[in-house]
């Protein structure tokens, strides 16, 4: 098999990855070009102890880490939007973690290879990361969860991260009714509810009326990924990790689109 035939289907991604780190699409194309480019003159090997795709983000970073210090400089972000901004605000090997892990879905041993790193150190970069950014983006959350010992579980990792609980509900009225009453930032739900309702229900009336990043915490992730619209970016299943659930609440809040920046 070519080269190009074994890179082809990680190409989209490792674009996706370069311009989220250097916060412009032209700069992260062109260091894609380079390593492409590289490759292709035999001044770059794909590593054979990784796999295609860790090995293509592996040479990506190698020339990245070589040429790439002059655009760590945050000037110049004005129009640009909200997550790239905040993006470009963070240290430089903190952002290349989280983007590795947060963004392409890579495991902190596959981030420590392309990064040429230990892999607790790459952990370590990660929290310092959602640290960051967990204190930049601090909002209020609803909690829709019937089961009282998991809802004040979940209200304590919400609190631990510097954000403020200002409703919590157990049935699908209930939680459109607290929508109504204060605005969340982040609403995080169960499924299935404590009258038989619906989570899901619930979630799609709350969106009909705000634009809200949300978080399923359920038992039941079938029911969730049948293929149909619309289905959660983030879905937590029970019993649910704790860091699990606090790397999630970082990741909703910082890469959805159009939330806005609230006053602490």
């Amino acid at each position: 098999m070519s080269l190009l035939a074994r890179l082809a289907p990680h190409l989209p991604y490792v674009r996706r990855y370069a311009r989220a780190l250097t916060g412009d699409q032209t700069t992260g194309d062109n260091y894609v070009r380079v390593a492409l480019e590289a490759l292709a003159a035999g001044e770059r090997q794909l590593p054979p102890d990784m796999t295609p795709r860790v090995a293509l983000y592996h040479v990506f970073h190698t020339i990245w880490a070589t040429t790439g210090a002059r655009l760590e400089d945050t000037s110049g972000m004005e129009g640009r939007d909200d997550a790239s901004r905040r993006l470009m605000q963070i240290a430089p090997r903190s952002r290349q973690a989280f983007l590795l892990t947060a963004l392409e879905g890579f495991t902190p041993s596959e981030a420590a290879q392309i990064l040429d790193a230990d892999a607790m150190d790459v952990e370590r970069l990660i929290a310092e990361a959602q640290s960051d950014i967990d204190a930049e983006l601090a909002t209020d959350v609803l909690i829709i969860e019937d089961e009282a010992i998991i809802s004040a579980d979940i209200e304590s990792l919400v609190k631990e991260l510097g954000h403020r609980v200002t409703g919590t509900a157990t049935t699908h009225d209930e939680a459109v009714d607290a929508v109504a009453r204060h605005r969340p930032g982040l609403v995080l739900a169960d499924i299935q509810l404590a009258d038989g309702s619906s989570g899901i229900d619930a979630v799609k009336d709350i969106l009909k009326r705000i634009d809200v990043p949300v978080i399923f915490i359920t038992a039941f992730p079938e029911r969730l990924l049948t293929g149909e619209r619309p289905e959660p970016t983030f879905l937590i299943t029970k019993p649910f990790q704790p860091e699990t659930v606090k790397a999630a609440i970082s990741q909703a809040l910082f890469f959805h689109p159009s939330r806005q920046r609230e006053a602490a």
